[in-house]
């Protein structure tokens, strides 16, 4: 088994699941959760086992109600379940269903059985394991408990498109845990580990776009600027444009390894030149994870770009295209999440503008802002995730994002950097607390989480967050 430390765990969780007659199947909605639910959806139908999927945007005591009423004895959540345990543990001991628990986020305090979590072995699940990582620890055990022929190492693939998704690469790499998805889906030949350019839109973004949006590592003159991308790229040595007399743009998944080598070079003396810390630049250069088995050129051949479709499916109530996509649908539903990216993309750049333009309140040790009903309240953290070090909001402090659930509610979201982390930030635990003192309910990662709490209770929300973050880091 990849990881002894969960091995024991794994195969307790798929020896109950390979004693169930069906199994209701419930997972989140972002990339991590619909790799997740994919994972163990291909795994219990490869072990022969009848199960349905549910996905929830949030997990509480309202949903695990619902699928209380449902006809299940068996019930396998997954990328979330650990933090909603004391919920789950009452239905279970009102004998309503059996919970299997595959998670990463922080346990809540309440005990069950069937609980795979890295946390419980002392494996981060912030950077070592995601979700998505968790059920690919119970396929294989299914596969070793059921004595299958398969033996599922070919689902590392989506463990690690999962694990990128949340953001779970430390440095641009991989670690911990997922080290060891990594070289099982390597060793399996569905997954490819290399040094290559660390920009996002390697398969799909014509070079100019590829430079353009290239925002991790910002290179004056050439990032955010559409002419000065161009004029780069014209001044190098190399045929950039396709050879079909179209005059259009080559992408970087159609150069060859000298060509890479070429804009590399050039683009990191350009770094150098223009001020960027040669530490800073270096990151332009990192480790890429690239699906074997997808079509080049294509969104789903690189891991990055996999989770971002991903991430445009679910968040716009089509969890269900999401996962088709995962379960090898490249048609109808591949199709219709290329579209929702599209809608994505531009419900994203539209929040950061808006972000921009109505700036940021300041509150002792964090800064937040209330979007209302203008950016939907499943994507309002990666917007405000987008938003650190922009002009106007400072990258060295948390940023809590607020909008509009219901009538009655808001969901908040937090979003923190990895040196702060460091210092101390754990925005699961602020998200949590925080929440709780105002009658709401939260959790998450250190880096990223979030919450809800009753609309009127924002401004006491936020100086509890202050408090605790001040605590923190101060």
């Amino acid at each position: 088994m990849p990881v002894p430390e969960l091995d024991e765990r794994a195969r307790s969780c798929a020896s109950r699941l390979l004693d169930s007659d069906r199994v209701l199947l419930a997972s989140h909605i972002d990339a991590d959760g619909l790799t997740s639910a994919a994972i163990a959806s291909r795994a219990l139908e490869r072990a022969g086992l009848d199960h349905e999927v549910v996905f929830k945007n949030q997990l509480d005591e309202t949903e695990i109600a619902s699928i209380a009423a449902r006809e299940f004895e068996t019930v396998l959540f997954t990328d979330f379940g650990s933090g909603q345990l004391d919920d789950i543990s009452r239905h279970e001991a009102a004998g309503d269903f059996v919970p299997i628990i595959a998670d990463h986020h922080q346990p809540a305090d309440a005990e069950t059985e069937y609980h795979l979590n890295p946390l419980l072995e002392g494996i981060d699940g912030a950077s070592e394991l995601s979700g998505a990582g968790a059920s690919y620890l119970l396929a294989r055990a299914l596969a070793e408990e059921g004595d299958q022929e398969e033996d599922n190492r070919d689902l590392a693939a989506l463990a690690v498109v999962g694990a990128v998704g949340d953001m779970q690469a430390v440095d641009g790499e991989l670690v911990g845990a997922n080290r060891t998805l990594v070289e099982e889906g390597s060793d399996a030949g569905v997954l490819e580990e290399k040094q290559d350019i660390a920009i996002y839109g390697k398969q799909t973004r014509p070079l100019p776009k590829l430079l353009e949006y290239a925002t991790d590592v910002r290179i004056p003159g050439i990032t955010n600027n559409e002419q000065g991308a161009v004029a780069f790229l014209e001044e190098l040595s190399v045929d950039l444009k396709t050879p079909d007399g179209d005059d259009e743009w080559r992408r970087w998944v159609d150069l060859n390894d000298d060509e890479k080598q070429t804009v590399v070079s050039a683009l990191l003396q350009r770094a150098l030149e223009r001020g960027v810390p040669p530490g800073k630049a270096e990151r332009l250069v990192g480790t890429t994870y690239t699906l074997t088995d997808e079509q080049p050129g294509t969104s789903l051949r690189d891991a990055s770009e996999f989770s971002t479709l991903l991430n445009a499916t679910a968040r716009y109530e089509r969890a269900d295209v999401g996962l088709a996509v995962c379960l090898g649908d490249r048609n109808e539903a591949f199709e219709q999440a290329r579209r929702l990216l599209e809608t994505h993309r531009r419900n994203l750049s539209e929040g950061l503008e808006q972000v921009k333009e109505q700036g940021v309140e300041t509150v002792g040790t964090l800064q937040y802002f209330d979007a209302g009903d203008d950016i939907r309240e499943t994507i309002v953290g990666i917007v405000a995730g987008m938003a650190l070090g922009v002009d106007g909001v400072d990258g060295s402090s948390p940023i809590i994002a607020f909008a509009r659930k219901n009538e009655e509610e808001l969901k908040v979201s937090a979003r923190g950097t990895g040196r702060l982390v460091g210092q101390g930030l754990d925005l699961s635990a602020v998200m949590g607390e925080a929440s709780r003192a105002v009658g709401g309910d939260g959790g998450g990662h250190d880096i990223a989480a979030g919450a809800t709490i009753p609309d009127d209770k924002k401004e006491e929300f936020v100086d509890r967050a202050d408090d605790l973050i001040a605590t923190q880091v101060g």
